[in-house]
């Protein structure tokens, strides 16, 4: 697998270290193990001759030529992680220029990956139009505003497309490394994840802080407050409308324009989020914990929280010990 990884001035370094060094060993175990019957080629491109990353070291980059045709083409993210960073930053000259040059080598037949903020860089190309994809959730509702005809879900880690594949947030380069490593070889990616100690995730829905994303619009921060108060009393889209003195439907619209789900299904992630912190710092049992959230009873609460996280209430808690 000939992979072309795109270094951009700024870029964040662990990204690009967790992948090359998840490729790194991918190569040396199919040498050792495989007798080399997979193989991975990988080369860092950079459309300047001088690359520093965010922590401002020199990355030594390849000058991209006419004869370079990649399988793969990895974007790792910029160092950029506020929207008043970003939005500049994809503006920048080189940040043009390697969007051009992944439209180019993608009608030469390359596959776009890219994870973190590296799916913004993507979506200017145009190619994740009408394609599925995730990001980094805390910036999903930028990316919604930016590029309104992706379809994005950035509850998940890993979304393939019609074009490549996209990862989430921070730490999903080394879950999309894992994952190029699974196509050529399923028995390569095991190695390679017991080595790091580490496996493909299928969803950064655990890691998602609903105050976060609710920062992004005026009338979505005052749900969010009104929402947080009235977790025990359940909910009422005409009671939410009421109190912020607008109508039913332009909340409704505001929820999906920004987070990409209805109210209802916003008030059930805060129920989730306030759940998940009774389960690591309180010793109430799951009956008690469903009441503060405005459930009946534990059965409903542990089929939504297995539902939104994948996780039942054992394994939440075993998680913090």
């Amino acid at each position: 697998m000939n992979i072309a990884i795109l270094a951009l001035e700024g870029l964040w370094d662990t990204g690009l270290t967790a992948m090359l060094d998840a490729l790194s060993l991918a190569d040396k175990f199919s040498r050792l193990q495989m007798g080399g019957t997979v193989r991975f080629d990988v080369s860092v491109y950079g459309m300047r001759k001088k690359v520093r990353s965010g922590q401002g070291l020199g990355i030594p980059v390849k000058t991209v030529t006419a004869d370079v045709k990649p399988d793969w083409v990895v974007v790792p993210a910029l160092n950029t992680g506020l929207p008043e960073q970003l939005v500049p930053a994809l503006e920048r000259r080189d940040v043009k220029q390697a969007t051009q040059q992944l439209v180019q080598w993608h009608e030469l037949g390359a596959r776009i990956a890219a994870s973190c903020i590296g799916s913004f860089i993507v979506a200017e190309t145009g190619l994740l139009d009408h394609q599925d994809a995730t990001t980094t959730w805390w910036l999903a509702p930028l990316f919604r505003q930016r590029y309104p005809h992706v379809r994005l879900d950035e509850a998940r880690m890993l979304v393939p497309s019609g074009i490549g594949v996209t990862a989430g947030a921070a730490m999903g380069h080394l879950d999309l490394a894992l994952w190029l490593i699974r196509q050529a070889s399923p028995e390569l990616a095991s190695v390679v994840s017991r080595y790091l100690l580490a496996d493909l995730r299928s969803s950064q829905s655990v890691f998602i802080i609903p105050n976060h994303l609710a920062q992004a619009d005026p009338l979505i921060q005052r749900f969010e407050r009104w929402a947080r108060e009235h977790l025990r009393a359940g909910f009422s889209l005409q009671d939410a409308a009421d109190a912020l003195a607008t109508s039913p439907r332009t909340l409704q619209r505001r929820c999906e324009a920004v987070l990409g789900k209805s109210p209802l299904s916003y008030f059930q992630d805060l129920r989730v989020e306030r759940a998940q912190s009774l389960l690591h710092g309180s010793g109430l049992d799951i009956e008690a914990i469903a009441a503060e959230v405005g459930y009946e009873d534990g059965a409903t609460l542990r089929t939504l929280l297995r539902e939104r996280l994948g996780r039942g209430v054992r394994e939440l808690r075993a998680s913090v010990r």
